[in-house]
């Protein structure tokens, strides 16, 4: 049985449905140790004999069986796999991959190997000294004669041991002497174990094998027997072959930008401008957002909200007196929440008179002192204790226009309307002792003071809110969302329990305003994105276009569809990762010279770039890019390798 059979292959190619012949039942058998030279004239069917040969070419009639075996059947994975562990192909315009060094593209083939990176690179500096070009391991194609590069290019072809040498037309290139010492190197590699066959229309080429096959008119005119085949022991291959890994097509994708710096950099700095602008818009809301809790923060207490229940006014019913009134269970289910520190009682009055000498001042809100106003802004005087009133600035510039602070210590008469248990208005009055001015806030006396002033009139004080304070202001949030998650049913409806009053509902309100503006500016912003997507997609398919020759050659060494996809997704990964660092990188410095500015006039970072923020550009960007190669990646990998490899 003959190592490698060829039975009656027949090919035929259509032009608008009409069939052209090309071969017309080719029968040949080939064995290790030959050097088969297949002569014919141009148009004959040799090369489609070759490629139906090295696996290239699966749409034909007839069998090819290796060692036994038909490769007819083969699916596309088992003849990538045929490719890159039998077959080595050697062109006649070389195919040599321009943006990789002849070290390079020599090691290519190897990448499918379970070799090390040092043994990949060791064998292939051996294979380029057996081909004496040791010393121009590190040109590139470009720097070679004709007959450099069709050493680089045997080289290349021995470089994973394939069992199966393919040469078409070799020497078609060369002068007389480098034709006479390539065909030294095939007859050398003939003896090494190996079956090559070589297409030519020279009879003095084909006069160096060990067999000559005429072809003529698509068939198998005369064979002649030169020499009897090389013989030598069969070897076990030193490595394994396999498939190209990913982490190669990855490297490969490295140096074809390297290759290409300049275009690819613009590319990169596309990217930039796009995260640049979303990064830094996000920072900008983060800035402005926590510039407004700063400023707000510095008058109420942002670690304590406060908490009313809630009443339905939609209805058209009227609230009875108690509607508003919290009861124990409820104070309890807010001590309760995780994070809390404290509850306190609370009550608020509106429309409350304070009257000081001649003077009337009416306070629209009057509260029980609380957490949510800050001891600290008390400017003069101290806290209400019994009996005692705490009054904005506002107010005592209106019982005392002259000298404001002269109130502090002087007793007002503070009359407070309310309702009683049968809904009939009550007018309660009190005199109470000035403790001290809040520069902000709302005027306030203690709970107990004010229960103590319903009771003259033997009305019962019952809290129409509850000041909750949270250990942490990261947590202040969370409780207000679980506050807010509370529900009633009344009357077969179920609504809300609790709503978010006072300062801290107006900064929650305003924060989430904040953050829609930040990304809707940022979104946007990310239109530049897709500017940089649409340059992606374009730079993409002129590569394809540009490595069509490189993509064929790919495959004619055993490199799979989704091995060209990865190549190209990795182009599109990088670009789009370079060009988000890029980009953050620019947030950042605008940042570093921003903020200091900002800090000095207005005491608080304007641009609060966050990890968060560049991870989330980062992915954006990635993901965009990554999206933006699947059509070119596909497309490259649907490329023909056998027209590609024929390309210009």
């Amino acid at each position: 049985m003959s190592y490698l059979e060829l039975k009656d292959i027949h090919k035929s190619y259509y032009l608008n449905k009409n069939e052209f012949k090309v071969l017309k039942g080719i029968s040949l058998n080939f064995d290790k140790g030959e050097f088969v030279s297949i002569l014919g004239e141009s148009g004959g069917g040799k090369s489609t004999l070759l490629n139906i040969i090295g696996g290239l070419d699966h749409k034909y009639d007839g069998d090819v069986i290796l060692q036994g075996k038909s490769l007819k059947d083969s699916s596309e994975k088992q003849l990538d796999q045929f490719r890159s562990q039998t077959v080595g192909f050697i062109f006649q315009s070389f195919n040599l991959i321009s943006h990789l060094t002849n070290l390079e593209n020599v090691m290519v083939p190897l990448e499918m190997t379970n070799l090390s990176r040092k043994a990949r690179e060791k064998r292939a500096k051996e294979l380029l000294g057996q081909v004496g070009l040791s010393e121009h391991i590190h040109k590139h194609p470009n720097q070679l004669s004709g007959g450099q590069k069709q050493r680089v290019a045997i080289a290349r072809a021995l470089a994973a041991d394939p069992d199966i040498i393919i040469a078409d037309e070799p020497t078609g290139a060369l002068d007389s002497q480098n034709t006479e010492e390539v065909l030294k190197i095939l007859e050398d590699i003939a003896q090494d174990d190996k079956l090559v066959i070589c297409v030519t229309h020279s009879e003095e080429v084909a006069s160096h094998g060990t067999r000559i096959v005429r072809l003529v008119d698509g068939k198998v005119a005369k064979e002649e027997t030169l020499s009897a085949p090389y013989e030598r022991p069969e070897k076990t291959k030193p490595f394994k072959p396999g498939h190209l890994s990913f982490g190669s097509a990855v490297t490969m994708a490295l140096q074809h930008m390297r290759y290409n710096l300049k275009r690819n950099l613009l590319i990169i700095f596309g990217v930039a401008i796009g995260i640049f602008s979303v990064i830094t818009m996000l920072g900008l809301g983060k800035g402005v957002q926590g510039y407004i809790n700063d400023q707000i923060g510095s008058e109420i207490n942002p670690n304590t909200i406060q908490v009313a229940k809630y009443v339905d006014t939609d209805s058209g019913e009227t609230p009875g007196p108690t509607a508003y009134d919290l009861k124990g269970s409820d104070i309890t289910r807010f001590k309760n929440i995780k994070n809390v520190t404290q509850v306190e009682k609370g009550y608020f009055a509106n429309g409350v008179q304070a009257v000081y000498g001649k003077k009337n001042a009416t306070i629209s809100l009057l509260q029980t002192m609380n957490k949510t106003q800050k001891t600290s802004d008390i400017k003069t005087g101290h806290a209400p204790g019994a009996n005692e009133v705490l009054l904005t600035k506002s107010t005592a510039k209106i019982l005392n226009k002259a000298n404001y602070k002269a109130v502090v210590g002087k007793t007002v008469t503070v009359f407070i309307t309310t309702v009683n248990s049968q809904n009939q208005p009550v007018r309660l009055q009190q005199d109470l002792k000035v403790s001290g001015i809040i520069s902000t806030g709302y005027d306030a006396m203690s709970y107990d003071t004010m229960a103590k002033i319903y009771q003259t009139q033997k009305l019962t004080l019952h809290p129409n809110f509850a000041a909750v304070t949270v250990n942490d202001t990261t947590n202040v949030k969370t409780v207000q969302n679980k506050i807010k998650a509370y529900d009633t049913k009344a009357k077969g409806k179920t609504t809300k329990a609790y709503t978010i009053t006072g300062a801290g509902a107006i900064l929650d309100t305003l924060n989430t305003y904040i953050s829609l503006a930040s990304y809707v500016l940022a979104a946007i912003a990310g239109i530049s994105l897709l500017v940089s997507a649409i340059m992606i997609i374009v730079v993409l398919y002129i590569s394809v276009s540009e490595r069509t020759k490189e993509i064929g050659i790919l495959r004619a060494i055993g490199a799979r569809k989704k091995d060209v996809r990865h190549l190209f997704t990795s182009e599109a990964f990088f670009l789009g990762l370079f060009g988000s660092i890029f980009g953050a990188v620019l947030a950042g410095i605008l940042a570093y010279f921003v903020n200091p500015i900002a800090v000095q006039h207005i005491h608080s970072t304007i641009l609060q770039i966050t990890p968060g923020y560049v991870i989330f550009g980062v992915i954006v960007s990635v993901l965009i890019s990554l999206l933006a190669a699947l059509a070119p990646s596909r497309k490259a990998a649907r490329i023909d390798p056998i027209e590609s490899l024929s390309a210009d």
